[in-house]
């Protein structure tokens, strides 16, 4: 058998060890990249809530209207590359938090450079296959930082990100679903698979039920002027926030006014059948209390104004109808056409 290779000892000239946070590294709650006293601050103090392909679509379009931006993004993946290091390491899963670090990303040379290796993915017949570059990154500044946030900030200042991204909870969390099939009532167990399951899903839970929330989000939360719900997967990225006691505290608290985003499309096997109202419906059902200011829905796929309107105003908000879809035939939202919906909601033009 071979011996292993004797651990080298420390270097005393290079003053940051392995495990130890460089002095250099901004304390967790302070933004990464401070504003400028001699420039004003552009837009509104805005949180983006959600996960995956949904986050990504907000946060692309808020970064161009807003330069006090964070992401509060959901740790609950347990498929693909997250999943594996979620297993293998007992970490965050990484793959929704490297998503908004990559819609972060400028749109400059540098910025889309790295939004493309963070989303690179490695193709082989190894163990690195599937594996995406940023993943691997955050976990390795977990290692050595002992720190989620302050990892997350490396990464985002590496990116040049135009904003913040935060897990939502400090410890890996599971969804549970009650899903109802051909009339009999089962618990799914999974965001893999209550993403996919045939059945309709009823309602979603947390394990653990009462998981830590993630301190700088609470604060986040709480000094926000605009707090942004969706679109993305529903029962697996948006609600989800919703059902962290202590997130979900700060979120009926807040003195932020509430925007959601809708959906383009139902979800095969989550929302099959949803129209945009019952989204409104089941976010009701999961935070009944919850006020929501505007709703923001593209106009060619309500079939029912009023519907929307009656389940919007159920929670005290208005709808605005806008043409935000990717005129490209997929259930996309286009980033600029959102953004300037956006920008004329937060200045009160719309």
């Amino acid at each position: 058998m071979k011996d292993s290779a004797p651990e080298e000892p420390a270097d005393p000239s290079v003053p940051d060890q392995p495990g130890k946070s460089p002095t250099s590294i901004p304390t967790p709650g302070r933004p990464m990249f401070p504003p400028n006293p001699a420039t004003a601050v552009r837009g509104p103090k805005v949180v983006a809530l959600g996960g995956g392909h949904g986050l990504y679509a907000s946060l692309s379009a808020l970064r161009t209207v807003t330069d006090d931006l964070t992401a509060v993004v959901t740790v609950a993946d347990d498929g693909g590359s997250s999943g594996r290091l979620r297993r293998e390491l007992g970490v965050l899963p990484p793959g929704d938090l490297r998503m908004a670090l990559a819609a972060l990303c400028g749109d400059d040379e540098w910025g889309q450079t790295w939004s493309e290796v963070v989303q690179h993915r490695f193709r082989s017949e190894g163990e690195l296959h599937g594996h995406a570059v940023g993943n691997l990154l955050i976990v390795a500044l977990w290692e050595l930082l002992e720190d989620p946030v302050v990892g997350l900030e490396w990464v985002g200042r590496l990116l040049g990100a135009h904003g913040r991204v935060l897990p939502m909870a400090s410890v890996p969390l599971d969804i549970q679903a009650e899903v109802e099939l051909d009339g009999t009532i089962t618990t799914v167990r999974g965001q893999v698979a209550c993403a996919l399951t045939p059945g309709r899903v009823r309602s979603i839970s947390l394990l653990p039920s009462d998981p830590p929330a993630c301190p700088q989000a609470i604060e986040a939360i709480e000094a926000a002027d605009w707090v942004v719900f969706g679109p993305g997967s529903w029962f697996t990225s948006v609600l989800p926030h919703l059902k962290v006691p202590e997130l979900a505290r700060a979120l009926h608290e807040t003195s932020a006014r509430r925007l959601v985003i809708l959906n383009l499309a139902p979800q095969a096997g989550e929302t099959d059948g949803f129209s945009p109202e019952r989204h409104l419906e089941v976010l009701r059902e999961h935070a009944p209390a919850l006020v929501v200011d505007a709703v923001i829905a593209d106009g060619d796929v309500v079939a029912d104004p009023s519907a929307l309107e009656k389940a919007a105003g159920s929670m005290g908000g208005r709808v605005v109808l806008a043409d935000v879809a990717a005129h490209d035939g997929s259930a996309r939202h286009d980033g600029p056409r959102l953004a300037a919906v956006l920008d004329e909601i937060f200045r009160e033009k719309r």
